[in-house]
């Protein structure tokens, strides 16, 4: 559309302190909805591999998380052609068995399930940890600033994380009973 060219040909350089020079992404434009969004001063990102949604086919893609927003495009600088809304999203997991490939993990929302791989094992680790902490903000329990309980704790197995989100939760002064396993396939005892 008009407005995506206008905003794709805007300057992709900013000055920065001390003289120099940064390369800026470009906005990713919402084709849905038109809303602009900036993808700069992300909160983390790198190189993933997606499974298409609908060829499921595997395509290597750089991932910028800014906010509640995964973005993904096709190189660091361009902009980017997809986002998930991860304030929609009920769980980030690791899915080496589901995807069948090494480092995967799977991005859930209640229409679609987003299937990923990383490099290695810690990318894997670092970006289940900054895509949950994401989820676990946009929670309406997440307490910021106050001692109460976050709402979502990670659970962990051999170097596996998983954030899910509570369907109800419960306020208890004494949370021990959050390390017991009770039938939970993501504790080791």
């Amino acid at each position: 559309t008009g407005l995506t060219q206008t905003i794709q040909r805007q300057s992709t350089m900013a000055a920065i302190p001390h003289g120099g020079m940064q390369l800026m992404r470009p906005h990713f434009v919402d084709p849905q909805t038109n809303i602009v969004y900036d993808t700069n001063n992300s909160d983390f990102e790198g190189w993933l591999t997606k499974q298409s949604v609908w060829l499921k086919d595997w395509r290597r893609r750089y991932f910028i998380l800014k906010g509640s927003r995964l973005f993904f495009s096709k190189s660091e600088y361009q902009a980017p052609h997809g986002m998930i809304d991860l304030s929609q999203c009920t769980t980030v997991k690791s899915a080496d068995l589901k995807s069948k490939k090494r480092n995967s993990f799977e991005i859930s929302t209640p229409d679609t399930t987003f299937l990923l791989y990383a490099d290695t094992e810690k990318e894997k680790d670092d970006w289940i940890g900054s895509v949950g902490k994401s989820i676990v903000r946009c929670s309406s329990t997440y307490y910021r600033n106050t001692g109460t309980q976050e709402g979502v704790q990670p659970q962990q197995n051999h170097n596996q994380q998983q954030y899910t989100m509570p369907q109800q939760q419960q306020y208890e002064d004494d949370d021990d009973d959050i390390y017991s396993n009770d039938g939970n396939e993501y504790f080791n005892d």
